[in-house]
């Protein structure tokens, strides 16, 4: 039951260890400033179990047609936050690769891309992508808390040691405390 979490903490090589770095910080960073530390954090662990338990279902159906490769890494997480923020964004087109595209297509396109990147489960980032697609959609709503949630969360042990570590930077969970946060810079 354990690897349902600990599978985003495995990578085989340098080169996937640092692709997964280069998208921990880009796309869950700017996740964790929308919706704060605390529910970040708790997301992220919901990610990991409900892409988990997706790709379990499915590897059944998909590895009877090819072969399906593990799910390690965080990846799918990330893949799942993308998810949420296209689907939630109020934004039409974005700029890719020089491109404008529609903002629902990026992270099929980057799902693509993620294809040919060492030791990565097309599967498994699928599932992330439909985990977050679901939940961007409002299909997973027993996964939304209210932030006065997040703010009670942010007084409580780890969130009130994390607060207190000097150079992390600490995200509040309602929206008014983290535009005081972003005005206070």
């Amino acid at each position: 039951v354990h690897r349902l979490v600990t599978y985003i903490f495995v990578y085989e090589d340098l080169v996937s260890l640092a692709c997964g770095a280069v998208i921990i910080w880009y796309f869950a960073g700017s996740f964790e400033k929308n919706v704060g530390t605390a529910k970040h954090c708790f997301l992220t662990v919901a990610f990991a179990v409900l892409s988990a338990l997706l790709y379990l279902f499915l590897e059944t159906v998909v590895s009877r047609v090819s072969e399906v490769e593990d799910a390690k890494g965080f990846m799918p997480v990330a893949f799942a936050m993308l998810g949420v923020s296209t689907t939630r964004s109020r934004m039409r087109r974005t700029l890719v690769f020089g491109f404008r595209a529609p903002v629902v297509l990026v992270p099929w396109f980057l799902l693509c891309i993620a294809w040919f990147i060492p030791c990565s489960s097309l599967l498994s980032n699928l599932c992330g992508l439909l985990t977050g697609e679901a939940y961007g959609l409002g299909y997973c709503f027993c996964l939304d808390f209210p932030e006065s949630v997040g703010s009670r969360l942010d007084r409580v042990f780890p969130f009130s040691l994390l607060k207190r570590i000097p150079g992390l930077k600490y995200i509040p969970g309602s929206l008014a405390e983290r535009r005081a946060f972003e005005n206070s810079k």
